[in-house]
């Protein structure tokens, strides 16, 4: 049976997602796993209340606003329209989470997102190996298809002149910020500001990812394909929205991915500010979405909520309509300014 397509991943006559081989990633693996060994030896020796701080506000910002917002629901999905200096900003913070570059981030969101709406799939891309082996694979491997398909980034991307300066240096992009942290700080801030704060970023997001392809809630399920996704509940806060990973199968064009209620999501909080103030646009949600080819909304019994109603072939929540989950002294904030805006 012949592969399907995505966006950017052309399948070919042969293409297919199970056959390849997983092959140690030297680069990958070294700049991981210096920082991890940093981190671990020297953040307990070098402890301060200031440095502490300034980990948990520049993780914030690199993960939120950054990996979430600017590289995940918009340069990846373009769930919603910024100003290009805006949406370069973004991307910006979303390098300096260092995972990698932004073409090796829509490269490995990608091919990652296309074996899993094969039948079939490689385990590397399903995570359904062991904690320890799945960490080791993930974070310093990858697999090398047989028979890959053809990746294509759309122009206006791809020529970018201040994208391909980022992939070409992004590993050097922490190096500023350490001399300056350095600068202001001394040792501690140098690791808890970048080599911390990384280390914790690449765990934790192999993390989320190995533990929701694997188990949790799941509101909705896609039929005939390899992989699915759950919600991983209590950590919407510190996941900023990115562990509702079942509902972000089923709509992965929505800049909401917290779409049942009661599910936080500070990127959708940051994105609705952005739209408040007339800097977001054509920003999606499920509703604005052509429902995806096999989703069907799980029965009250898999899932213990009741079956949400529907508008022709589309699902209809009320946190899927207007500001949703966010609290309501932002919401009123954001109203206000909403108001202010279009008058």
């Amino acid at each position: 049976m012949s592969c399907i397509s995505t966006a950017r991943m052309i399948s070919g006559p042969y293409s297919e997602a199970s056959s390849g081989r997983v092959v140690w990633v030297p680069g990958k693996s070294l700049w991981t796993g210096a920082l991890t060994l940093t981190a671990l030896v020297l953040a307990p020796l070098t402890f301060t209340w200031d440095a502490f701080l300034l980990f948990l506000v520049t993780s914030a910002v690199t993960l939120c606003a950054g990996h979430s917002v600017g590289m995940h629901r918009l340069l990846i999905h373009r769930s919603f329209i910024a100003p290009l200096w805006l949406e370069r900003l973004l991307v910006y913070l979303g390098t300096l989470v260092g995972m990698a570059g932004p073409f090796g981030m829509i490269a490995a969101h990608d091919i990652r997102d296309w074996a899993q709406r094969q039948r079939h799939c490689h385990d590397l891309y399903a995570h359904r190996r062991s904690f320890f082996v799945d960490a080791w694979w993930q974070m310093h491997c990858a697999v090398k298809l047989d028979h890959p398909p053809h990746f294509a980034i759309e122009p206006e991307t791809l020529n970018d002149p201040f994208y391909r300066f980022l992939e070409r240096s992004w590993m050097l992009q922490q190096l500023p910020w350490a001399v300056l942290f350095f600068a202001i700080g001394g040792l501690p801030w140098l690791v808890w500001g970048v080599a911390l704060r990384v280390s914790v970023s690449l765990t934790g997001h192999w993390l989320i990812g190995h533990i929701a392809h694997r188990r949790g809630h799941q509101g909705w399920a896609v039929d005939d394909v390899a992989v699915q996704g759950y919600n991983i509940k209590y950590v919407g806060l510190v996941t900023f929205g990115e562990c509702w990973h079942g509902n972000h199968h089923a709509f992965p064009g929505s800049a909401k991915l917290g779409v049942e209620h009661g599910q936080t999501d500070p990127g959708w909080w940051l994105i609705s500010i952005l739209r408040a103030l007339g800097l977001a646009q054509d920003v999606k949600q499920p509703q604005d979405l052509v429902p995806r080819e096999g989703l069907r909304r799980l029965t009250s019994r898999a899932t213990g909520i009741m079956p949400e109603p529907t508008i022709g072939n589309q699902i209809m929540t009320a946190s899927t309509v207007g500001f949703g989950t966010i609290p309501t002294a932002l919401r009123r904030v954001l109203c206000a300014a909403c108001r202010a805006n279009l008058s």
